[in-house]
Parts: structure tokens; C-alpha cells; sequence
């Protein structure tokens, strides 16, 4: 009695996940008939993002904030994923328990802080060292991305170090005795055995990525236009969407539906593909 509830349970949570993800999916694909109509394809090529004086037209276009999504977005994981695995490896394998204790509870609790105090922190702290380092005005590209890093590589961290922690001593034993070093270890050992974990913190971490809005929308700069380099400021589709979806009618709304629609088509298609990719190579 008792497995068949739980069966049931658990076959009726992953049908309602199932739905909505769907229904999701058909309220956006639905607000955004009338952009869609209005615009076609050519919505993803403009730059242009301007509303007429009387809030009822005019001409919208994602080209920018798709652009500065995906800029960012590969900004901070191309800083992340390093710093992650590195902040895992050495928690599991290298740092005492006087250490790597106080470091995995600050881990966590990096992954605890509101996305908005690393905005305040970034525009406020961060934002001018970068003036002073690299140049620009603090403010753009390479600043969001740096913070968004910082900001996802707490979960990546506690997620890989928890995989980690699941090789069994026996395995790392037998080839400390069969005369593999630390690294060779970590490399041929800990990593394989733990790699769908691995695989997981970084799919999760580009989900949270592609869709942060508070703290990018600190730093970005809100401009619509292509950077011409990392620190310029552009925005993203989050930033955008949060900045006008209040004072926004008719075509306009419906045109940010299609930047949202976008948004979660992009972020399903490339989590998908990340997902199958990887754990597909990881069963070979």
C-alpha cells in the first residue's frame, strides 16, 4: 500500500512539472501573438527598442538584450566553472577539517545572500575598481558578468564538493597503492566517478545565470545598444523586462511576452543540450 502511494505521488509531481512547463510555454507563446504578427523574425535582428508617444505602437526589437544575455551569461561561466571545481577539489581533497569546514559553511552562505545586495555591492564597491583597472565607466559588460560569477559559483562549489564526497574510499585507496599522485587521483578517479554531479551544479548554475535580473540590473548599464567591448554597457532580457513591464501597453507588452518567450526557449535549448551532451558522454 504504502509503495504504491508513494508511486502514484511521485508519477503525479513529475506530471504537474511536466504541465507546467507546458503551460508556461503556452501563456507566454500566447501574449506574444500580437508582436509576433507584428514583427516575424526580424524581431530578433533589430536593435531598436522605442515606443510611440501614445503607448499604443511602435517599433521593439530583441537583437541588444538577447545579445547581452548571452554575453554575460558566458562571461561568468567561463569564470565560474574553474573557480568552482578548484573551491570542490580543494575542499574534498586538500584542505584539513579546520579549514575546509569554516570554508564550506562561508560557501554556503555566499549562496544564501539576496541577488540584490551583490548588485548594491557590485555598483557601489566592485564597479570602480574595474574603472581603475581595466578602464570604461564601471559600469557595463564585464562587471555583470565578474559578479554574476561570483554569484553563481557558491552553488556550483557546494554541488561538486557533495558529488565529490560520494567516491567511495575504497576506489581513491586502491590507487594511492597502486602509486598515483594526489592530482592523478582527483583527475582519473574523483572527477569520473563524480562527473553527473558535476554536470548538474553547472547546468543549475547556467539556468540561474540566464535569468538573474536584480544584481545585472545594477550593472550592466541598462542601454540598448551592441557593446563594442567588455566593458561597455548594454542589457539583457531580464534587466529589460524588469525596467519596463510596468509602464508597458499593447505592442510593447506584448513584445516583452516575446523576449520572454525567447528567454525561455534559449535557456530550454541549451540546458537540453547540455544535459544530453554531457551525461550522454558520461555513459560512454
Amino acid at each position: 500500500m504504502g509503495g504504491k502511494l508513494f508511486r502514484n505521488f511521485s508519477f503525479l509531481s513529475a506530471t504537474l512539472s511536466f504541465f507546467l512547463l507546458v503551460g508556461i510555454f503556452a501563456i507566454l507563446f500566447t501574449y506574444a501573438q500580437e508582436a509576433m504578427h507584428e514583427f516575424g523574425f526580424d524581431f530578433l535582428f533589430n536593435e531598436t527598442w522605442e515606443a510611440d508617444e501614445d503607448d499604443e505602437g511602435g517599433i521593439f526589437g530583441g537583437y541588444v538584450p538577447i545579445i547581452g544575455t548571452l554575453l554575460s551569461t558566458l562571461i561568468a561561466m567561463a569564470i565560474a566553472v574553474p573557480l568552482a571545481m578548484g573551491i570542490a577539489i580543494f575542499l574534498t581533497e586538500i584542505a584539513s577539517d579546520a579549514i575546509g569546514k569554516p570554508v564550506s559553511i562561508a560557501i554556503e552562505l555566499l549562496a544564501a545572500i539576496p541577488s540584490i545586495i551583490y548588485g548594491m555591492w557590485g555598483l557601489f564597491y566592485f564597479a570602480p575598481i574595474v574603472q581603475s583597472v581595466i578602464g570604461g565607466n564601471g559600469v557595463g559588460l564585464l562587471t555583470a558578468g565578474i559578479v554574476l560569477a561570483i554569484m553563481i559559483i557558491p552553488f556550483m562549489a557546494a554541488i561538486s564538493r557533495d558529488a565529490m564526497n560520494t567516491t567511495p574510499l575504497v576506489l581513491k585507496e586502491s590507487a594511492y597503492a597502486m602509486g598515483a599522485t594526489k592530482f592523478e587521483v582527483i583527475k582519473d578517479v574523483i572527477m569520473p566517478y563524480a562527473k553527473g554531479g558535476i554536470i548538474g551544479s553547472i547546468i543549475l548554475a547556467l539556468g540561474r545565470a540566464l535569468g538573474e535580473t536584480m544584481a545585472v540590473a545594477f550593472l550592466i548599464g541598462s542601454v540598448m545598444s551592441i557593446p563594442g567591448s567588455i566593458t561597455d554597457p548594454t542589457t539583457s532580457i531580464p534587466v529589460l523586462l524588469a525596467n519596463n513591464f510596468a509602464e508597458a501597453q499593447d505592442l510593447e507588452m506584448s513584445s516583452m511576452y516575446f523576449l520572454a518567450l525567447i528567454l525561455f526557449v534559449v535557456s530550454f535549448f541549451i540546458i537540453s543540450i547540455a544535459k544530453f551532451y554531457f551525461l550522454g558522454r558520461k555513459e560512454k
